[in-house]
């Protein structure tokens, strides 16, 4: 089987997109409401090899992805350049990501060598999987926490679920900033 040594990320290597405006977003609006909206979606997984920390073994594949809102196909709204990565003796998933707003994160999770589902959690606080934002955002949107699911639907295809936990200053609730997005393979 090619690419065995990334594990289960080996399924995410190539380029992928959604078929239209079919993902969902639920953030924020500018009052620091509810806004749904939807978008399109590009995602790229290049393997980077192999990565030594001392007697740790890891692989890497190097991620970007870009989304585009319903109405707006020429700037996208939103993007992520970071890392996914498989520790096989530990048995761990990790995205390491980085978004342009001021935020930093690193997720982890548990899965087998071929699973075709898992999940990756970063948390506030944390000293392994944790997230960091600049001051703005921490004092005013706040981070708690970060959890995203992919499921492998078959070799051309695959959905994630994502939720960012958000302590909105002023607001007693914490807000579930959820998107959600199925991506077709195109090479």
């Amino acid at each position: 089987m090619e690419h065995i040594e990334y594990g289960p990320l080996r399924f995410l290597i190539g380029k992928w997109k959604s078929e239209g405006f079919d993902g969902e977003n639920r953030a924020p609006d500018p009052d620091r409401r509810v806004e749904n909206t939807k978008f399109r979606q590009e995602m790229t997984f290049e393997p980077i090899g192999d990565v030594e920390n001392h007697e740790q073994l890891l692989y890497a594949l190097r991620y970007s992805t870009l989304a585009w809102e319903e109405g707006d196909d020429e700037e996208p709204f939103h993007e992520e350049v970071g890392y996914f990565i498989w520790d096989k003796a530990n048995r761990q998933v990790m995205k390491s990501f980085i978004v342009p707003r001021g935020i930093a994160v690193q997720a982890g999770g548990e899965a087998d060598v071929n699973a075709t589902e898992f999940s990756m959690k970063a948390d506030l606080g944390s000293q392994t999987y944790g997230l960091c934002s600049n001051k703005f955002l921490d004092e005013e949107f706040q981070t708690v926490s970060y959890e995203i699911k992919f499921e492998f639907l078959d070799e051309d295809k695959f959905l994630y679920d994502e939720n960012t936990r958000i302590k909105i200053k002023g607001q007693d609730q914490i807000f579930d900033h959820t998107e959600k997005n199925t991506l077709c393979k195109v090479k």
